[in-house]
Order: C-alpha cells, then structure tokens, then sequence
C-alpha cells in the first residue's frame, strides 16, 4: 500500500453495537476508512466481493455460523484484502486455524482499545499479529507432524489439497473427472480419518503437512 493512502475497512459483527465500538476505535485513526459494515457470513461475502477493502475486520462467531469456514473464499475472492479476525475465543487452536486459513491476525475483543488498530496496520504491511498471550502459548505448544498420515489414498490427498485451495465439490469433481457424489464420499473418509469436519479444519491440517503452499 503506498504511503499516505487511505486504509479502507468493513467490519463484519453480528452485533450493531460492538460494530459502532470497533468504527470508533478504527475512526480515530486520520488514515483509516469504515467503508462498509456486515453482520453475518453471505453479507461479508457480498461486500468483500463488491467492495474488495484493504483490510476485513472479521467476527469469529456471525450468528449461529463460524466464519472460519469462510477465509480461505474470502481470500480467493479478493487477495489484496487482508483479514484481522477479532473475537472472544481466547483458545491457542482456534488462533492456529484463524491464521492458517488465511487470516494476518488475530485479537480478542478484550484487548481490541488496544490492538486492533495495530493488528490493521501490521495486515497492511504484509505482517501477521497475534494477541501476545495467545502466541506465548502457541509456542509453548509441542509441533505440528511433518506429513500426511500413512492411510489417506492418493486420490484423497488431491481431494484434500483442492478442498484446502477454496475448490467446491462440484469444482473438485469437474477436475478429477469424477461425479459429486464420489468427491463427497472421498470427503467423508477424509474428514473421519482425520478426525476434523470443518472446511477451515481441513484447510488448516492440508497447511500444517504443507499439501498446499
């Protein structure tokens, strides 16, 4: 982003009145921009497609939806918009699979006065933050295994690697050459092997074995 550029900003909340909070945290800033505002998972979609900001402020939790699931599309959508997610879990794995899915950061709505604004200006310089206590327990965490497990099937990993690259199954179907119906069954076997259920989930297990770049 070049210097002295306006920073341009949706915040997605399902909460008007912890929207109006973060807008006049964010306001105060003289270079940043509150262009637009969401308050569940297809409203965010919608705008960042629209609108393509610099930087998505972006609630974990959207209503009864995890919007985990929604950051590797977000990304897909619009790759020049940054996502700082902002929320109350304060677990070290929902931290893990924020940033693997395509988050830049990731700060608990406790200490939002004092981070957030940091967290956006990191996101736009190409940066990664982490709430501090969230990271000193992260690397306090044994490492992730270096590689995929011995039972998933060839065609599984390929199934997998597209899952994680935002492919639909009718997408990953179209690819391989096989009908809907068999990718969602190579998912299921996936997804019970692993142990994981999530879209953000498998994504965040195809980055840790590095399936994916």
């Amino acid at each position: 982003m070049a210097a002295g550029s306006t920073i341009r900003i949706v915040l997605a909340d399902d909460h008007v009145v912890v929207r109006h909070g973060l807008k006049m945290v964010l306001d105060q800033e003289a270079d940043f921009e509150v262009i637009a505002e969401a308050g569940d998972v297809a409203e965010t979609l919608r705008k960042v497609r629209a609108i393509r900001p610099d930087v998505l402020v972006l609630d974990l939790n959207l209503g009864s939806e995890s919007s985990l699931d929604s950051i590797p599309t977000l990304r897909a959508d619009s790759p020049g918009t940054a996502i700082v997610v902002l929320t109350m879990q304060n677990e070290p794995g929902f931290a893990r699979q924020a940033l693997q899915a395509g988050a830049s950061g990731y700060v608990l709505k406790e200490s939002a006065d004092d981070e957030l604004v940091e967290a956006v200006r990191a996101a736009t310089r190409g940066e990664t933050y982490l709430n501090p206590r969230l990271g000193a327990r992260l690397a306090s965490e044994p490492p992730a295994p270096s590689g995929p497990p011995g039972d998933l099937t060839d065609r599984e990993l390929e199934v997998l690697r597209l899952i994680a690259l935002g492919n639909t199954n009718t997408e990953i179907a179209e690819q391989l050459f096989l009908s809907v119906r068999t990718v969602e069954t190579h998912r299921a076997h996936i997804q019970r092997k692993l142990g994981r259920t999530s879209r953000a989930e498998l994504v965040a297990y195809a980055l840790e074995h590095r399936l994916v770049g």
